[in-house]
């Protein structure tokens, strides 16, 4: 290997076995594609130039990924192969040199331009979780739980990009049931811990994707913070499930970790228990990540997203079955990632058991939901090649105050 910039970049997490693509400014320049290796980030578009990679050029020339991420794997598959030749062949050092910038100088965006944002409820510890919280007394699971991935559409232009400040959001709220509804902020605001699959290739409307081709759809993976105000939530719910106690805001790490990436990190998901449908049967695999969820610094969770029921695979599968189409940029989170054990839960309604058992955080202060000021950071890393570990990129947000004028 050749350059200052890959000394150390695979402690990190981000050497040449991640390389995920994200979209970054310095000084206040045009924002562009780059590819991210260890604390550094490459300029792919002046690379490519350099290198002969004519093709390449006006796709990494974009402030969005969308336009890559639309040529399907081959081009997927090229791309990636170029940019790791690039970080570690020395006959491409003089190439790269001047176009790689400390991670620390560049602004980070939005890397895709965000078509549907779809979000699943696809881990059986969390759902049997808010069931006993939510329903007591009767069964956790509803019926159709464990036949079908579970999902709703959500709001695609609230989707943004990790670092951006969340506005605690204002709405209906019915705390006493037998008083009328009250207007103002929402007071249980929560996180969720999820992983979101980013896709490339479209699909046809009309045709349903099988399990099988599910992946090949699949370009890259983020991590993703789906801020829920439970509050809200909880009397609009009924009856037809989340709204404005979802859609004020969805953050999502900058840093889009190539499928590829994670070609070590492929488990067997949990076993059936209960019959599906042929759409949904058949081999499919779920993935090793280890999860970390951060409030103010301190550590409060680990989910494992092993544990996860429903497969990225079945989640698009079953998303397309009724005709409905992939379109570049879509989002799929996977839902809330919890595990068995209390210290493996990625929500606060969970790990506080709904306010019941406030998390006890340093300095002595307690935590059942969150508040102004309280900044949440989730990470997460999977196996990669040689016992290494691969990284995904953070996702942080600080709660801000209402805005109630």
């Amino acid at each position: 290997m050749s350059g200052p910039w890959l000394e150390g970049a695979d402690e990190t997490g981000f050497g040449v076995d991640a390389l995920p693509y994200g979209v970054f400014s310095v000084g206040g320049g045009t924002p562009r594609l780059g590819a991210r290796i260890g604390d550094h980030v490459i300029d792919l578009a002046p690379v490519a130039e350099a290198t002969g990679a004519d093709r390449l050029v006006g796709l990494f020339g974009r402030s969005t990924l969308n336009p890559f991420m639309a040529q399907g794997p081959q081009a997927w598959a090229t791309g990636r192969r170029l940019v790791t030749e690039w970080v570690s062949e020395a006959r491409h050092e003089a190439a790269v040199r001047d176009h790689v910038h400390p991670v620390a100088d560049a602004s980070l965006q939005l890397p895709i331009r965000v078509a549907d944002y779809v979000d699943f409820y696809s881990s059986r510890h969390h759902a049997e979780n808010l069931g006993s919280i939510l329903r007591p007394g009767q069964p956790p699971l509803t019926p159709n739980w464990l036949h079908l991935p579970i999902g709703y559409h959500g709001r695609a232009g609230t989707v943004v990009v990790s670092g951006t400040p969340v506005v605690r959001p204002c709405g209906q709220r019915r705390p006493d049931p037998d008083a009328a509804p009250l207007f103002g902020p929402s007071t249980r605001l929560d996180i969720e811990a999820e992983v979101g699959f980013v896709i490339g290739a479209p699909s046809r409307q009309g045709a349903p994707v099988p399990l099988g081709e599910a992946t090949d759809h699949v370009f890259g993976v983020v991590l993703v913070n789906d801020w829920s105000a439970r509050d809200i939530q909880a009397w609009e719910f009924a009856p037809l499930g989340p709204f404005l106690g979802k859609s004020f805001a969805t953050s999502m790490s900058a840093w889009v970790l190539p499928w590829e990436a994670l070609s070590h990190a492929h488990v067997d998901p949990p076993p059936r228990q209960a019959p599906v449908c042929d759409y949904l049967a058949g081999p499919s695999s779920g993935l090793d990540l280890d999860l970390r969820i951060e409030l103010d610094g301190q550590q409060i969770s680990r989910p494992p997203f092993r544990e996860m029921y429903w497969t990225p695979a079945q989640q698009i599968a079953h998303l397309t079955v009724n005709g409905a189409s992939l379109r570049t940029g879509d989002l799929l989170a996977s839902g809330t990632v919890s595990g068995p054990d209390r210290a493996q839960r990625g929500s606060l309604i969970e790990l506080s058991w709904n306010g019941e058992q406030p998390l006890q955080l340093a300095g002595g202060r307690a935590r059942a939901f969150l508040e102004d000021g309280d900044t949440v950071r989730i990470t997460a890393t999977a196996p990669g090649p040689g016992g290494r570990r691969v990284a995904l990129g953070e996702v942080v947000g600080t709660v801000q105050p209402a805005v109630t004028t």
